[in-house]
């Protein structure tokens, strides 16, 4: 136990049937932090949601809200704690959106679970801050997985728990409504000080959204910190396994696997103008080099991944006589040049001595990689 934290487990085991999956889970929440788990499919995520929520039983362990074992809490008073949104299917009949909803009052009505008009404004409350109002008379099981999903969400936050916990709470939602969940999720930790406990697939989002991130893989937890110290790209690489591909910490993504074979195009770019090129020759499995590029551009984040080779210079310094002369000898292998830029500054003014020796050499010019 630990007064410190608002939710904390202590050598947490989960499992199926008494086997043990996954042990010594050791998570510190303070009130209005979000804590998202990351991990391969199959890996356990929603085995600890499940059983953090008593869902499921933990083998060993214990696990504290606010200082209290919740193996001694009623089901009404973790209902009142704690808000679930699961994958699992909701099992409803001839219920409309807005009954489903209602039941997340249903941990403070009375016996018959009649909602007083203060129970009513807090559903439709709920439904107004999730865009589901118009939904309320639509019956559950004839819409969209996505309007599902945030009707479970309305139907946890007019539960007004001190806890939400969600398993891929952006399943099913066009990006537009993925955003507006999270930012959602984001205003109830600050404002209202509701610790969010989730599962994400999208690490971009997971970065953008949470306090805390844990990787979960194997029998042990691999790694729990801050989206900083966690998206780092040996780190994701390892926890995915990722063996024909990169992870990109810049971008939040995955990236396919650089072309092979020997290069025959040459992209002159900066600034970020080489982006879309990169990717067009990496779409069509053509390898390339590129540069000069800085340290510092975001084109040189993205040409390490998939680029053949890269020729970059020092962050805010001018090219260099020497890299340039290097990048020069090397461009003669290409016979196609691609040049991404139209103007040039005092830092990278050799590149445009780059590509006037191109032409002079007789390369193949294209303005994009779409013409190949």
């Amino acid at each position: 136990m630990n007064t410190k934290y608002f939710f904390n487990t202590k050598k947490l085991t989960v499992g199926y049937n008494g086997k043990p999956l996954i042990k010594d889970i050791e998570i510190n929440l303070k009130k209005g932090q979000i804590l998202t788990l990351i991990g391969p499919n199959g890996s356990g995520k929603s085995t600890i949601l499940k059983s953090i929520t008593k869902h499921l039983k933990s083998i060993c362990g214990t696990i504290y809200i606010d200082n209290k074992s919740i193996e001694n809490m009623s089901n009404k008073d973790m209902a009142q704690k704690v808000a679930v949104v699961l994958t699992d299917r909701l099992k409803t009949e001839l219920m409309t959106c807005k009954d489903v909803v209602a039941t997340g009052r249903y941990p403070y009505t009375g016996m018959l679970g009649i909602l007083s008009k203060e129970d009513n404004i807090q559903v439709r409350n709920a439904m107004e801050l999730v865009n589901t109002w118009e939904l309320r008379n639509r019956d559950f099981t004839e819409i969209s997985d996505g309007q599902r999903q945030r009707i479970l969400l309305a139907r946890a936050i007019c539960q007004n728990p001190e806890i939400i916990v969600l398993d891929e709470p952006t399943s099913f939602l066009d990006i537009h409504y993925e955003l507006e969940l999270l930012n959602i999720l984001r205003t109830l930790a600050e404002e209202r000080g509701i610790t969010v406990i989730m599962s994400l697939h999208e690490l971009d989002m997971a970065q953008k959204v949470s306090d805390l991130v844990m990787c979960v893989k194997g029998e042990y937890i691999t790694h729990i910190g801050t989206p900083k110290e966690i998206f780092q790209k040996e780190l994701i690489s390892k926890l995915y396994d990722l063996s024909n591909g990169s992870y990109n910490p810049l971008f939040g993504s995955f990236e396919m696997e650089r072309p092979k074979g020997v290069p025959k195009v040459f992209v002159i770019a900066e600034d970020g103008t080489g982006i879309a090129e990169y990717r067009t020759l990496q779409k069509k499995r053509i390898p390339f080099v590129t540069g000069i590029l800085h340290k510092n551009d975001i084109d040189y984040q993205l040409a390490q991944d998939l680029a053949s080779e890269v020729f970059f210079e020092k962050s805010f310094e001018p090219i260099s006589e020497e890299t340039f002369q290097s990048t020069l000898k090397r461009m003669q292998s290409c016979p196609i040049v691609i040049n991404c830029l139209e103007t040039y500054g005092e830092l990278n003014i050799k590149n445009k001595a780059l590509y006037e020796m191109a032409l002079r050499q007789g390369k193949k010019n294209l303005e994009s990689a779409t013409m190949l």
